[in-house]
């Protein structure tokens, strides 16, 4: 399994600080491959990745028609279809995710795990690695429908150029809306995906919403959508405060496992 690695895309400045926080969490659970940060030109420095550890891949946005950018960037995709749950920071280009895709690309790997880069690693999940292509964790955060809708926080991919290009050829099309950009995309390219249990990508929103299910002792990564834990102000930071402390101990590089004890017999 030497040919596997851990990818996440570091796509603008305010990217870095959370992948690094992904970094240093896959290492505090001693994971035994890589980072990659797939990093497009001149969207960010990439020597603090760098200095954490990950590896830098260079990697370039689709080409898209004019249409489609009209139609997917920011104030167009929010008018027609608002984030009306939570609210996206301002640096959130929903075009940007889809530089996404190129992990398809990486060819010289056999076997990739995507995380983005607003996740945290609890537990060690290098087991991932044997999963099959397509394997995602449920969109579940607000009420038990989201287990029909797969999120791409975190899932399992089989690099093939091939792959990648017949997902160019069918990602901009005529009248083509992709609601929630790559997420959306995704699930229709992979209508079968095969589903994860929700503790491999905890999204946040789970903890407020569905606090039954926020089971600290068996989470394995947490998924900050929506606002992001290294924001110094926003709405829910103080209903979200155990959490945001976790991300910012491992940023920092404290020690957590005392913390994730008292937290699970809280």
């Amino acid at each position: 399994m030497s040919r596997c690695a851990f990818v996440t895309l570091v796509n603008s400045p305010d990217y870095v600080i959370g992948a690094q926080a992904l970094k240093h969490s896959l290492d505090r659970t001693v994971s035994a491959y890589p980072l990659i940060c797939m990093v497009p030109p001149n969207s960010c420095d990439p020597a603090p990745l760098e200095a954490a550890g990950c590896k830098i891949k260079e990697v370039y946005t689709p080409r898209f028609s004019d249409e489609f950018i009209r139609r997917h960037k920011r104030d167009s995709l929010h008018r027609r279809a608002p984030f009306d749950k939570g609210s996206k920071p301002a640096f959130h280009d929903p075009l940007n995710n889809f530089c996404k895709l190129a992990l398809w690309q990486l060819t010289q790997f056999d076997k990739l795990v995507f995380l983005d880069a607003d996740t945290l690693v609890l537990r060690n999940i290098d087991h991932l690695m044997n999963y099959p292509e397509f394997c995602a964790a449920p969109n579940l955060y607000e009420d038990l429908d989201g287990f029909h809708r797969m999120n791409s926080g975190l899932f399992t991919a089989v690099p093939s150029e091939a792959t990648y290009q017949k997902m160019l050829e069918q990602l901009d099309r005529p009248g083509v809306f992709w609601r929630r950009t790559d997420q959306t995309f995704l699930q229709s390219f992979f209508p079968r995906w095969h589903g994860l249990p929700y503790i491999y990508n905890a999204l946040q929103y789970l903890y407020l919403n569905l606090p039954q299910l926020w089971q600290w002792d068996s989470i394995h990564v947490i998924h900050y959508q929506y606002e992001k834990p290294w924001q110094k102000q926003h709405s829910k930071v103080e209903k979200l405060k155990p959490l945001i402390d976790l991300w910012w101990a491992v940023y920092e590089g404290r020690d957590i496992a005392v913390d994730l004890d008292e937290l699970a017999r809280a």
